[in-house]
Order: C-alpha cells, then sequence, then structure tokens
C-alpha cells in the first residue's frame, strides 16, 4: 500500500485477501520510503501516491507483477513506463461513479440554497436568514453543462432528471441518441457550454489537453453568477484565477474536493474564500462501498498473480 495506512486500516483490507497474499504499507510519502517499499512488492495499490517511471523500473528489476490505483483517474500512474517494463495497471472501472455524483449534486445543492453559508453563520451565533434568502436560488429549471460524460458524468445527468434541468455536454466521443435521450443530455460545443450553463461541473480526465482549462479566459466567458463544481480533478482548473473570480463576484460560488497538491496547505488560495466550498478529496469514498471495491481490486490481482487476463474493463497496461 503505497499511500500510507495506519495498521487498523491494513487489518481491515487483510479480511479481503487470500491467504497466500499478504499487505504492508510505506513508510511515508517520501520518494524515498516509496521505492523501498515497491522493491519488496509484488503488486502495489495507490491511491494519490504517484508512480512514476523510476518507481516502475525498480519494481520490475524486483518481480513487480502489477500497480493497482484504488479509485478510477490514473494520471499519478506512469503508464507509459509501465508497457515498457511489463508491469500491468489496473482500476476498478466505474466503481466510485455513484458515489462522486452524488457529492456533485450535493455540492452544486449547497451553492445553490447557500446551506454551507447558513450552517457556517449558526455556528458563529449569525442568523443570515434576510441575507442569506436574497442570495439563494434553484436548481430546477436551470442549465447544467457536464464536461465530461463518462461514468460519472452520466450518473449525474442522472441525478438531475429529477430536477428537471436542461443538460448540456460536451465530450471527444458523442454518446448515442438512445442514451442522449435516456438521460436527456443535448451535445453542445466546448463554447457554447461555457456560455449558457449556468452551472458546470467537470467531469473529463486530467491530460495535457485538458490541463487549467478552467483558467482566466475561459471564466470571463461564463455566465455572470454562474458556479463552478470539480469533482474531477484539481490540474483541471487554474485556483488563483478561480478564487479571483468568486471574490470579484462574477461567480456566484465554486465547490471543490479536488486539487493538484494535496492534502491542500493551511493558507491554500480557497481557505477563507466566503462562497467556495472545499472538501478534502472525498467525493469518491463510501464506507458502505469499501467492501466491493476491496474485493474487485483483489479479483484484478489475483487474475495477474495466476498467469490470467484482469477484466478488460479493469485493464489500463
Amino acid at each position: 500500500m503505497l499511500d500510507p495506512m495506519a495498521q487498523k486500516g491494513l487489518d481491515k483490507f487483510a479480511q479481503f485477501l487470500p491467504d497466500d497474499f499478504e499487505i504492508a504499507t510505506s513508510r511515508s510519502r517520501a520518494p524515498a520510503d516509496q521505492l523501498e517499499a515497491i522493491k519488496g512488492a509484488t503488486f502495489v495499490i495507490t491511491a494519490d501516491v504517484p508512480v512514476t517511471a523510476e518507481m516502475m523500473e525498480v519494481g520490475a528489476a524486483h518481480g513487480l507483477k502489477g500497480v493497482h490505483k484504488w479509485g478510477v483517474g490514473y494520471d499519478n500512474i506512469d503508464c507509459e513506463r509501465a508497457r515498457e517494463v511489463g508491469v500491468r495497471v489496473m482500476r476498478t472501472t466505474g466503481s466510485n461513479a455513484v458515489m462522486v455524483a452524488e457529492t456533485t449534486l450535493a455540492l452544486m445543492l449547497a451553492l445553490q440554497r447557500n446551506i454551507v453559508r447558513g450552517h457556517v453563520g449558526l455556528q458563529k451565533g449569525e442568523w443570515l436568514k434576510g441575507s442569506l434568502g436574497e442570495t439563494s436560488m434553484r436548481l430546477t429549471g436551470k442549465t447544467i453543462g457536464l464536461i465530461g460524460l463518462g461514468y460519472i458524468g452520466k450518473q449525474v445527468a442522472r441525478l438531475l432528471r429529477g430536477f428537471d434541468c436542461e443538460v448540456i455536454y460536451t465530450k471527444r466521443t458523442p454518446i448515442s441518441a438512445e442514451e442522449a435521450q435516456e438521460l436527456r443530455a443535448r451535445l453542445v460545443t466546448l463554447d457554447e457550454l461555457i456560455e449558457t450553463s449556468d452551472v458546470i461541473s467537470l467531469h473529463c480526465a486530467l491530460t495535457d489537453e485538458t490541463a487549467d482549462m478552467i483558467n482566466k479566459e475561459s471564466i470571463a466567458r461564463m455566465k455572470p453568477g454562474s458556479i463552478l463544481i470539480n469533482t474531477a480533478r484539481g490540474g483541471l482548473v487554474n485556483e488563483n484565477d478561480l478564487a479571483e473570480a468568486v471574490e470579484s463576484g462574477h461567480l456566484r460560488g465554486a465547490a471543490v474536493d479536488v486539487f493538484p497538491v494535496e492534502p491542500i496547505a493551511a493558507d491554500h488560495r480557497f481557505v477563507g474564500v466566503d462562497r467556495i466550498i472545499i472538501t478534502p478529496h472525498v467525493g469518491a469514498i463510501s464506507a458502505d462501498a469499501y467492501a466491493d471495491n476491496v474485493k474487485r481490486m483483489v479479483h484484478n490481482m489475483v487474475c495477474v498473480a495466476k498467469g490470467e487476463e484482469p477484466p478488460a474493463f479493469d485493464t489500463l497496461v
């Protein structure tokens, strides 16, 4: 386990392992400790810790067979080097879609209905009914723009059907007409989505093409008073540009669950910004989904250990 884990967590995970498997964790996130951990491993699991080209090389030289992502997004794994040195890379495709979609919807509602601001006010002894009522908005009937429509984006669209929203989306490969009808989602250009959405929600992968796609220029083209939700990847957004847009009032608010560097520093740019909700990358986590996700990871690794192919939909390399 490359992400340092307490013994209690290791024991919980170990319940799902075959008798001939054992689990250990890295001492810390320091590169030297990560390299030491990978030397003795047949498989490594990473949630957020980067698995670099050097780690792939060292691991392969010491018998590493596979790297498993705990989750879905794999921008922290050097898949190209893994392929070159013969290390399998796997993930649990779609496993977090419901959780992230529910988190996304919750953040939309929290911003539109001023839920967090009202809660914080009461904790401080402030009754903000009047001022918050003047700035609260309905989610029902709004235009929601989804940048990316994979497993998570589609689940968000399904949840939004109950709010009679107009859902528009942008995606490199459009979904079928039948699925679009089921989701009540309409394909538009990225420019149209940015310029016409009341709520923009990010559900795309972090690539060289999408890095910093939400920046001063794109934010300036967003509707005044719109909001941004990011439960995808921190690197999609220029954090300073977003903070300035919220502080200036151009955007009504933003909600962010993911950051380029995690955990964030105490003086992070978003800390203290009144209308930016920040959460510690918890969108994909749910206690009642833990067992299913761990069993699936273990199954994939057991397949590789036996010399068998893991399920294609979970295989990256």
